[in-house]
């Protein structure tokens, strides 16, 4: 009889299976401890399971465009607006629009709703605007220059590397904007860390400002000391055309300003995040790059406005007619990068650079109803769901043990290794990428177990079967493996698949559904063959099973077994003498 070939193993080679399970029970120890650490005991629910918040928008009719409402509108309103609130870290967010004017936003509990209110209901129209002139915000009837009615709008502007801010920037407290520019801290001995700005005072229409008579009028009867009139000031702001000059508030109703035309509008950026400052002590700031058109209107109004005194060497950056920020310029500023700061918080700053990175909504809406919703409703849907899924476990159970008897400890482990691992993912995707559970996504966990169930029968059918040609429990468990694992693999790649495509063309509550069943798919071939098959590797060892026992499940007198097999052996030819 032929050698073996080196480097093949032999069919009914065991490989280590204690390795692989020892393997296992860390990556779950793993997991388990990582959910501890994280103080996330649960999975995050979904709105229909925790409740949440719900906000019925209106559309409004935008200044010269009195079809601006309308279908194609209205689903680009939506659409941006659901980006914006998974920009938050929030998952199952709904976002759809109800009849030809209203959209329906609704955000689960655990998510400030504050802060979700403004990021669906911003405009986001960002723009900027040459500054003409600047005042306190109070309302000013006659125009009285004073050391008070300056200030705030000294702060800088400067580009390229080795720039530096004045000393009269580093003492301001709001809106300092800087551009492509590795800063470096001035050495003027003048530079002083007080609050009070040393401008000069600025009149409200100040020699060299071409501004209409009637544009000083509203200026000087422009209020933003209160919320009602600063609301307003923004309001009228917003819906000015970008050709035209406006009056408008800082974001705070500090001051007041007169700016010109759009120089540079909002959809010239490109992107925006919000990044810490540590080098430059700016703290936390948002930075934008604009496009290539972009970039060379803003150096070009740079380069304007660098050559004009103040105020007119100030421009405004305008996001829905409030002035975030008005830095002035020394210097043309190039490099298509430009970053905006002054007294953000860390939330702040992500807002705006989220709302300027998904864009700006074609339609202006106002919040008409904000209502809490409860979780009764899903809370019993649950219950009922959860009763159907223990009463389907639990006849799969019975079938398994009346069926397979012995077998069916090894099937009954391979779910609880499935259920654990299920979880303690579920529950750490929640805090990661914002998974949140719902009741389509407890289906998908239910339908999973047949899913997992059916991959245990398969196996132990293939077992039983090389037990009925003849063969002993440890060649068939081996020899089983390679035909059980081709169906197996073939049948979770279908299911997949099918969760795949789901993900993909549907949207909202049956995405959980189709991530939910892929998650527990991928899951179920990880534990077949990494923890199913070891186990009934070592088991097939142990007498009980090894031997046949009426309650092993494997007892070849109950299946029929034929009797073993045996090796032909041929006659020794003999050789004839000459």
């Amino acid at each position: 009889m032929a050698a073996p070939k080196k480097g093949r193993r032999a069919p009914a080679s065991k490989g280590h299976p204690g390795r692989t399970l020892i393997l296992v029970l860390i990556a779950m120890a793993a997991l388990v401890g990582g959910m501890f650490y994280s103080n996330h005991l649960t999975p995050r629910l979904g709105i229909d399971l925790a409740g949440g918040t719900s906000f019925t928008l209106a559309a409004q009719n935008q200044p010269g465009k009195p079809n601006a409402i309308n279908e194609t509108n209205m689903n680009t309103a939506a659409s941006i607006m659901e980006r914006r609130v998974n920009g938050l870290g929030v998952s199952e967010a709904e976002v759809q629009t109800q009849g030809n004017s209203h959209i329906i936003v609704n955000i689960p509990k655990g998510t400030d709703a504050k802060q979700a209110r403004q990021q669906v209901g911003t405009t986001a129209q960002l723009a900027f605007r040459p500054v003409l002139t600047t005042a306190a915000g109070a309302k000013t009837p006659e125009p009285k220059p004073s050391p008070s009615q300056s200030g705030k709008g000294g702060e800088k502007a400067t580009g390229g590397k080795g720039s530096s801010p004045s000393p009269s920037a580093s003492s301001t407290t709001q809106g300092r904007a800087v551009t492509d520019a590795l800063k470096k801290p001035s050495a003027s001995p003048s530079a002083s860390a007080s609050d009070k700005p040393s401008t000069p005072p600025t009149p409200p229409a100040p020699g060299g400002a071409d501004i209409p008579p009637a544009l000083q009028k509203q200026f000087a009867a422009l209020d933003c000391s209160t919320k009602q009139s600063l609301s307003q000031a923004n309001e009228r702001a917003a819906g000015t055309k970008p050709s035209d000059p406006v009056v408008a508030c800082k974001q705070d109703g500090s001051q007041k300003y007169v700016l010109g035309p759009v120089g540079v509008e909002g959809t010239d950026v490109k992107d925006a995040k919000a990044v810490f400052d540590s080098q430059q002590g700016q703290g936390w700031i948002v930075q934008m790059d604009f496009t290539s058109g972009g970039g060379k209107k803003f150096a070009d109004v740079t380069g304007k406005l660098a050559a004009k005194t103040q105020p007119q060497n100030q421009f405004a950056i305008v996001l829905d007619g409030s002035v975030v920020s008005d830095p002035r310029v020394s210097e043309r500023l190039n490099g298509g990068n430009a970053t905006i700061s002054g007294g953000f918080t860390q939330q702040s700053a992500e807002d705006l650079s989220n709302m300027l990175s998904y864009g700006a909504l074609p339609l202006s809406f106002k919040i008409d109803d904000e209502t809490t919703v409860t979780a009764a409703l899903g809370g019993e849907q649950l219950r009922a769901g959860l009763i159907a899924g223990a009463i389907g476990l639990a006849l799969v159970v019975v079938y398994l043990v009346a069926y397979y008897r012995g077998l069916a400890l090894v099937a009954l482990a391979s779910l609880g290794v499935s259920a654990v691992l299920t979880y303690t993912i579920m529950t750490l995707l929640g805090p990661t990428i914002g998974f949140a559970l719902n009741l389509p996504a407890v289906c998908g966990a239910i339908v999973a177990i047949g899913i997992t169930a059916d991959s245990f029968i398969v196996y132990f059918e293939r077992i039983r079967d090389e037990i009925r040609e003849g063969r002993t429990l440890r060649p068939a468990v081996e020899r089983g493996w390679p035909r059980a694992r081709r169906t197996i693999l073939v049948s979770d790649f279908v299911s997949f698949l099918a969760a795949a495509v789901l993900f993909i063309v549907t949207v909202g509550k049956v995405q959980g559904f189709a991530f939910t069943l892929g998650l527990t798919t991928v899951l179920d071939v990880v534990v077949v063959f990494l923890f199913t098959k070891p186990l009934m590797t070592l088991l097939a060892q142990r007498k009980f099973f090894a031997s046949g026992h009426p309650w092993s499940g494997l007892d070849p007198k109950r299946l029929g077994a034929r009797p073993p097999l045996r090796r032909r052996r041929t006659a020794p030819t003999q050789t004839k003498e000459a």
